[in-house]
């Protein structure tokens, strides 16, 4: 009798959306929380097919994927009913993070965003980080990719100057996501609304980088901050303060350009 032959997965996978206007903004332009969005969901759909989806993983382990840093450059930003493809690979696991990388592409074949990022697995009851290993039994045998999306790296992101307070955030029950807690897509509408309408006409994001430092839960309150001592050479640092302990939440990092 011939055993059966394991099949082993693909690393890459992708994904592709049709940009609807529940996800543009007054310019018909693709929101940057969508975007963090295709990512999240693309993302899901990787480890579901590779065997580690976040429903295993909950019931055998009781842990979570959650997204701890990202970076995402960003060439063009696609319309309202443009088709994009959004694609996701995983790189080996380190002991404690799991590196992932995306590209968006249009139906031209143009890249239009690339993004590196790290993800840990959290224990759904104690809140702490686990070790990549405990889901090494279930970690498909796979031929890694070790292209990178990005040249670059994921820095420790501090202000340049003065901090200056822009407006306070109570989490609700629409901000969260499966894990109960704020959804890392809805970090970056709090950040985009540190900025006017006007400097929205304006200006468009060409990098963001995003640290999650902690979790931020419903009820509780957030302060934005921003420092745009650098706005000059086009840098814009913004944090949220949770309002209880004053420890910092999230920071970021944007490049501004015109928008042409």
């Amino acid at each position: 009798m011939i055993g059966a032959i394991m099949l082993i997965p693909e690393p890459l996978y992708k994904n592709s959306y049709i940009i609807g206007y529940r996800d543009v903004d007054f310019n018909k332009n693709l929101r940057l929380s969508s975007l963090f969005g295709y990512f999240q969901d693309t993302a899901s759909l990787n480890v579901e097919m590779l065997g580690i989806g976040v429903e295993t993983i909950a019931e055998k382990y009781s842990v979570a994927w959650v997204l701890t840093k990202i970076l995402v450059e960003i060439y063009r930003i696609p319309s309202w009913n443009e088709k994009i493809t959004v694609e996701t690979w995983p790189h080996e696991p380190k002991k404690y993070e799991f590196d992932r990388d995306f590209r968006v592409w249009d139906e031209e074949g143009n890249i239009l965003a690339s993004a590196i990022s790290n993800w840990v697995l959290l224990d759904i009851n104690t809140r702490e980080i686990k070790k990549s290993d405990i889901i090494e039994s279930d970690y498909p045998h796979i031929s890694f990719i070790e292209e990178r999306a990005l040249d670059g790296r994921i820095r420790k992101l501090k202000p340049y100057g003065e901090l200056e307070a822009v407006y306070r955030k109570v989490i609700g029950y629409s901000d969260t996501d499966v894990n109960g807690h704020i959804n890392n897509a809805k970090y970056i509408d709090y950040i985009m609304d540190c900025f006017s309408m006007e400097d929205h006409k304006k200006h468009t994001v060409k990098s963001i980088q995003v640290n999650y430092i902690k979790e931020v839960f419903p009820g509780d309150a957030l302060v934005l901050f921003r420092d745009i001592s650098k706005a000059g050479s086009n840098q814009v640092y913004i944090e949220g303060i949770h309002e209880a302990d004053q420890k910092p939440a999230f920071s970021a990092e944007l490049i501004i350009g015109q928008d042409t």
